[in-house]
């Protein structure tokens, strides 16, 4: 077939997918450029959080997880692409391009996995009824259909214990680093009435509660005693996404298989939230590695279940920033 050429209905599509991929700090660091039969993501390095993420992997994994929403949005168009990571190099704005290679309807699934885009939202509450079963946690997880990253679940006394270790050092170590509470409350949107556009985190999405629900440490959030924590935690499945490699591509494959285990669970009814920020602390790492005995890098926690109710949608970029050169 020849090249595809992009329609203004298609391309407003596309970056509304893109734009509603989840995020660190829901910076949204990400721009689409489309050409003849192609769109590529480009990593914005114009935007960048010096405490929480001074090694930029959370804004490569977001970028990864917005590749996962444009590969889908291109399905729900009957557009079949090919994805190249990473296609200019390691050091290059471009993490991805797409390209078309045929039409083809789309499928029932992918149609539903579409509708999930909408749905999804980074659930910082506590899940209600029992965990979620093994069965139902693998047919997620194979979501991921990535050979270089293992999403796979704390499990048994001594992988919850080690996760509480972690969550409990990160939480009283960033409660009172002044540097990351001040970047923190940057990104923080006081008044969401009036940013219905706009980028940053919706302080009602991250409410300073209590650990292991708050997500983002703030200095009002609670650390309760080992015991309750180690108790929530038990009655709750977390998710460690693990890769063969710590390099950028390993980040952008981390945030496509994230992406797509998320939208899995939303499409059958569960919701989830992502932390990183506790395994950005080496020493903290480094003791979770080793009680799990992991075999490669961790990258991220994801906690699912059975959420109660809805949240609201947290503020997009409109799609002008979305699309177009720098």
């Amino acid at each position: 077939m020849g090249k595809h050429e992009w329609s203004a209905g298609e391309t407003e599509v596309l970056a509304n997918a893109v734009g509603r991929a989840p995020s660190v700090h829901n910076i949204q660091p990400w721009r689409l450029e489309f050409t003849d039969g192609e769109v590529a993501v480009h990593e914005r390095t114009d935007v960048s959080l010096p405490y929480h993420d001074p090694e930029e992997k959370d804004r490569s994994i977001s970028c990864g997880a917005a590749v996962a929403n444009l590969e889908i949005a291109m399905w729900r168009l009957s557009l079949r692409p090919v994805m190249r990571i990473l296609p200019d190099g390691t050091d290059s704005e471009v993490v991805a391009r797409l390209s078309v290679e045929e039409k083809r309807e789309p499928t029932e699934a992918e149609l539903r996995r579409y509708s999930a885009i909408r749905r999804r939202r980074s659930y910082r509450r506590p899940f209600i009824g029992s965990p979620l079963p093994d069965d139902e946690v693998n047919r997620i997880t194979a979501a991921a259909d990535s050979a270089t990253v293992h999403a796979r679940r704390v499990r048994g006394r001594g992988e919850i214990d080690a996760l509480a270790d972690l969550l409990e050092y990160a939480g009283v170590v960033l409660k009172s680093d002044e540097g990351y509470q001040r970047e923190l409350s940057v990104w923080t949107i006081q008044d969401e009435e009036s940013r219905t556009y706009g980028a940053g985190v919706a302080r009602s999405a991250s409410p300073p509660t209590t650990l292991p629900w708050s997500g983002l440490p703030r200095p009002g959030t609670a650390i309760p005693d080992r015991q309750t924590l180690v108790e929530r935690l038990g009655n709750e499945v977390v998710l460690v996404f693990v890769t063969e490699t710590n390099d950028r591509i390993a980040h952008v494959r981390t945030g496509i298989a994230m992406q797509r285990v998320w939208l899995a669970a939303v499409e059958r009814g569960f919701a989830a939230a992502v932390q990183t920020h506790p395994l950005h602390l080496p020493e903290a790492r480094q003791r979770f590695v080793e009680k799990l005995a992991l075999s490669g890098y961790p990258q991220l926690l994801m906690r699912v279940g059975r959420p109660f109710g809805t949240l609201p949608q947290s503020p997009r970029r409109p799609v002008t920033d979305v699309v177009g050169p720098d």
